[in-house]
């Protein structure tokens, strides 16, 4: 990187997912507007897979995520002790690295900085690590998850393989949830990708008190639960993990004024994920959206909205905030398989607008109705404290 550094119309800190989404959508919808993206790893997009429900997104908003869609599936499967449950609704995944390749392939080499650490960021300009300065009308910060003393979070930790195995595994669609296996540190369930006949994606995950990780003996669980469903693994192809937020309480309006005037916090930073399941691919899809349609990208403009968007959507969601102080303050670690397990009987139509966050008023009273899984005095108590 050498010579003059080029003025851009937007740039954003932070080549992730949200950041990566609005430059795809502004590329699409204000195509002479000029953007750039720093980001310090080496790819964009850094080592994720990113699900949802095809239901989850708008038309407009599947044609902006199309080009980072790997695999798609008809249906999913849950399974509890008691049952197992198909649902007929469409899912699919997104991987970072087509991520990466949408952005080489639709921002042009100048407007790419990878490998580059930043130093300062302000709302018009961004220094460098070796205090070269890159000027902008905007700045937005989306380097994703930051401290979070205004806001009560749980968390939902996994590790991840993705296997080759000697011979099929004869699923046809994902598992989301297989709750049938031993629990550990709150609720446990392993999550499977089918990429290929013999390859799958193999998470052990976790909604957990705390976000401390034990890699070593969650791989060692993701390998006895292959041997158990009668795959034998080959090789590793891949692995991840991380510890995603999951949101009980706050003060959202406090946690967004965390971040300094005038460059807008996008993405994880800006509280912008299902409170319940921890997804964060919509809503970083329809910020994008809501980013590329707005009058003014001026950084004062941009700011003002996009926080203005984070508080409205965390304020329409706090049914499923409620629901999660039931989970994580009222149940006992080892009561909240039943929970997630009384749920997934439920209707199937009201289980995918419970993911989309479009939950009807009758879908959650039907939710609140019914014999508890936790005594109600115990509930209402988790639900008034904190």
């Amino acid at each position: 990187m050498t010579g003059t550094l080029p003025h851009f119309d937007l740039l954003l800190v932070g080549g992730g997912l949200s950041a990566g989404l609005i430059a795809l959508a502004l590329a699409k919808h204000r195509p002479k507007v000029r953007v750039g993206i720093i980001e310090s790893g080496e790819q964009f997009g850094g080592n994720h897979t990113w699900s949802s429900f095809r239901a989850d997104l708008s038309e407009e908003g599947a044609d902006i995520a199309a080009p980072l869609i790997a695999c798609s599936w008809p249906h999913y499967e849950v399974r509890f002790p008691s049952y197992r449950r198909q649902l007929e609704q469409g899912y699919q995944s997104a991987f970072s690295h087509k991520l990466h390749e949408a952005l080489e392939a639709t921002l042009p080499a100048h407007a790419r900085f990878l490998g580059v650490p930043v130093s300062a960021i302000n709302p018009n300009s961004v220094t460098l690590a070796d205090q070269r300065t890159i000027t902008a009308e905007a700045v937005l910060d989306a380097r994703g998850q930051r401290e979070a003393p205004h806001l009560e979070l749980g968390f939902q930790k996994f590790v991840g393989l993705e296997v080759e195995l000697a011979e099929p595994h004869g699923l046809t669609g994902p598992i989301i949830m297989d709750a049938t296996i031993d629990q550990h540190d709150g609720y446990r369930f392993v999550y499977t990708l089918p990429f290929t006949p013999t390859t799958a994606l193999i998470e052990d995950t976790y909604y957990a008190d705390g976000p401390a990780l034990d890699r070593e003996t969650i791989v060692a669980r993701i390998h006895a639960y292959a041997a158990e469903q009668g795959w034998r693994i080959i090789r590793t192809l891949r692995d991840e993990d991380g510890v995603l937020p999951i949101a009980i309480d706050g003060d959202i309006r406090a946690h967004l004024a965390s971040s300094p005037e005038g460059i807008a916090p996008v993405g994880m930073a800006a509280g912008l994920f299902h409170p319940v399941t921890g997804y964060s691919f919509p809503d970083a899809v329809r910020l994008a959206l809501h980013v590329a349609k707005l009058p003014d990208l001026s950084a004062v403009a941009i700011d003002r909205a996009v926080r203005t968007y984070a508080i409205e959507t965390w304020e329409s969601r706090g049914f499923y905030r409620l629901l999660n102080k039931m989970l994580f303050r009222a149940a006992y670690p080892e009561e909240r398989r039943q929970i997630l397990e009384r749920f997934y009987t439920l209707n199937g139509g009201l289980v995918g607008r419970f993911y989309a966050g479009h939950s009807s008023m009758l879908d959650k009273m039907r939710i609140l109705t019914g014999k508890p899984p936790i005594p109600i005095p115990r509930a209402i108590r988790g639900i008034l404290k904190g």
